[in-house]
């Protein structure tokens, strides 16, 4: 868990999930921004870098020149909980997706959206949460539900398992269920 800026985001339960787009995200921005980030894996500024024209039909595009080390193109699909928060938004007709306070061309800041999850998580009384915290908890979610690996790669866009493998969490009931599932 995070602490003073130090340690990996907290991973999200289900019901934190709740609380935090219900209660401490206030905006249809702030949870549109998130949202993106939890449904997708993505990183805060990948979803920061967003041009309305990335979301295309049932799809979202996060370009090549915006993901961290710039090496492929990712196409994430739009499922339904997240389109729900993209209608509730009504992005901008063109440009950022996530305009900052200078306009459509400049976007949204990292030290803004920050920010705005500091002060919901306080509204919500969570802890250790950072912006990196959806991509931890989307990427245990999809391996808790079964997901291989190599699809989860090419969701998140990492380059290497092993450090995909790093932002997942084991839960002492999923490792009481593999020893469980040994037998003759």
């Amino acid at each position: 868990m995070k602490v003073a800026g130090n340690g990996q985001g907290k991973i999200l339960n289900s019901e934190e999930l709740r609380r935090l787009f219900t209660e401490g995200l206030r905006s249809p921005r702030d949870r549109a921004l998130f949202g993106i980030c939890l449904f997708t894996g993505c990183r805060v500024s990948e979803a920061l870098a967003l041009q309305t024209t990335d979301i295309k039909g049932e799809t979202l595009t996060f370009r090549k020149s915006t993901t961290k080390g710039k090496l492929k193109t990712r196409v994430v699909d739009i499922q339904p909980g997240l389109a729900q928060l993209l209608a509730e938004y009504q992005p901008p007709l063109e440009g950022a997706l996530f305009p900052g306070m200078r306009g459509r061309s400049v976007t949204l800041t990292r030290f803004a959206a920050d920010k705005i999850l500091k002060d919901a998580c306080k509204r919500v009384k969570l802890e250790g949460v950072s912006t990196h915290s959806f991509r931890r908890t989307a990427l245990t979610m999809m391996s808790s539900a079964g997901i291989p690996l190599r699809v989860i790669q090419e969701i998140s866009g990492h380059s290497d398992l092993g450090t995909l493998q790093r932002y997942l969490e084991v839960t002492s009931e999923q490792k009481r269920n593999a020893v469980a599932a040994i037998g003759f």
